[in-house]
């Protein structure tokens, strides 16, 4: 599951800017010491001290989306974003030294060495993105068909430089490849032989309409057997969008799968740590709920918690509990409707909740209560699962897991209220039914964080 959320091209940039940054605050340390360097390093806490510190560098980067995006645009950005961290950096040190002051780093290797950062981070960015991605990326890909699904496909690949894929062209014939842009046709199906001659691909993505006397089977055996990567074009969208194509998913599929559901284990072990993490949870954000709720009171007539039916795992329905973000008679008149993007029935506190997503705080103690988990589809109203199940093909099979307070379509999906909407979100939840590990939660949970300080990303 590792490798599929973090690329090797990210990895190897997370690894070698790790060791840039122990260095840049390593080196001043041998300048600026009266006693051998290493005596404080190994027995006074120096690599602890500069270990901190990196750890918080590094949580700055990721919350900046440096480790989303490898590709530089500006110099200029660049350099600000790299600023921006290593200024939280040394805010970082300044709560340090209240916390643990025999932790702190001391001034002049501080300085010095984020001064240091300042220039070479970008520069090593910089040569990442126009150098080393374009050295690793060798494997060529073959598109055979330009399918719809193909073609999105040939975009994601150009919009994702750290798959270190390049597309080497299509493989159609005339009608089928008619308004082609998204890469150039190399030939018709009757030359694909030919092609994989001189084009030598790493991977082949089977997409064509329709396969009928038209598939060149013998020579994808032979291209398989010879060590080539031979895909179905669904199963490349699942591994570069991270959601399931519901356009090209057949119920035998999902029947047949061996690799479909989680494991009762990873069911268990996700309800231990989601319970202690709510525990958690409820007794550092306590005081936090306690200030909310007053506001809310305060702010706009009614009470502060807000309670609604929701459709939970198997279709069990419970109570989930949020802090009011709307008016209390925001459904009079119209019924349960989806709620809108500024919507005009939300109070102007409830703006704030909403975009902090911190009115889904109470939603904790539905996951203390074991109706809820820390990461999983979002729990639906009973009205719309009625509705949704007839409208959508494998709505229903969301609900085999418990739903979460957030969600791998939360965090890769912007709001939306629309059934296409809808159905994008279902194809990310059946993503995460399918790949549901501690890891890919821990992911997802981390990326909330992310959403909810930067307000940016999930909805």
């Amino acid at each position: 599951m590792l490798n599929r959320l973090v690329p090797p091209t990210v990895l190897a940039l997370l690894i070698s800017e790790i060791i840039l940054l122990f260095s840049a605050y390593i080196l001043p340390c041998y300048f600026l010491i009266a006693i051998d360097p290493m005596v404080w390093l190994r027995y006074e806490d120096g690599f602890l001290r500069i270990a901190i510190l990196v750890a918080g560098l590094l949580l700055g980067l990721y919350f900046q989306d440096l480790y989303a995006n490898l590709r530089v645009t500006s110099r200029f950005l660049i350099v600000q974003q790299v600023g921006l961290v290593i200024g939280l950096g040394l805010l970082f040190q300044g709560m340090v030294s209240y916390v643990a002051p025999q932790l702190q780093l001391p001034r002049w290797i501080m300085m010095l060495g984020s001064l240091g950062l300042l220039v070479i981070l970008p520069t090593w960015r910089i040569i990442y993105s126009s150098l080393v991605i374009q050295a690793i990326s060798g494997e060529q890909v073959l598109l055979l068909g330009a399918s719809d699904l193909s073609r999105r496909i040939a975009v994601r690949i150009g919009e994702r430089p750290e798959l270190s894929w390049r597309v080497a062209g299509f493989v159609a014939d005339e009608a089928e490849a008619e308004g082609l842009v998204e890469g150039p046709l190399l030939g018709p199906i009757s030359e694909f032989p030919k092609i994989v001659e001189q084009v030598h691909p790493g991977r082949v993505i089977v997409g064509l309409t329709e396969r009928r006397q038209r598939m060149p089977v013998q020579t994808l055996l032979d291209l398989n057997f010879s060590g080539v990567t031979v895909e179905e074009a669904a199963t490349t969208f699942e591994r570069v969008f991270g959601r399931l194509c519901i356009q090209q998913l057949r119920p035998s599929q999902l029947i047949f799968s061996s690799e479909l559901g989680p494991r009762p284990f990873i069911l268990s072990l996700q309800n231990l740590y989601s319970f202690l993490l709510a525990l958690i949870g409820v007794l550092l954000t306590l005081p936090i709920m306690l200030i909310v709720a007053v506001l809310v009171r305060l702010t706009s007539k009614g009470p502060a918690l807000y309670r609604q039916k929701r459709v939970g795992r198997h279709g069990h329905v419970f109570t989930l509990y949020k802090f009011r973000s709307m008016r209390v008679d925001a459904e009079a008149r119209s019924g349960a409707v989806w709620a809108q993007k500024d919507d005009p029935r939300i109070t102007g506190f409830g703006k704030f909740l909403r975009k902090s997503r911190l009115d889904e705080l109470p939603q904790l103690f539905n996951v203390l209560r074991g109706e809820m988990s820390l990461v999983g589809p979002r729990p639906e109203r009973p009205e719309f699962v009625a509705t949704l199940s007839q409208q959508i093909p494998f709505y229903r099979q969301r609900h085999f897991v418990k739903p979460g307070i957030t969600g791998w379509a939360q965090i890769n999906h912007k709001y939306g209220d629309t059934i296409e909407d809808t159905i994008t979100k279902l194809e990310y939840d059946l993503y995460y039914i399918k790949n549901l590990s501690p890891t890919l939660d821990m992911y997802t949970i981390f990326s909330t964080i992310r959403v909810m300080l930067f307000s940016r990303g999930a909805q």
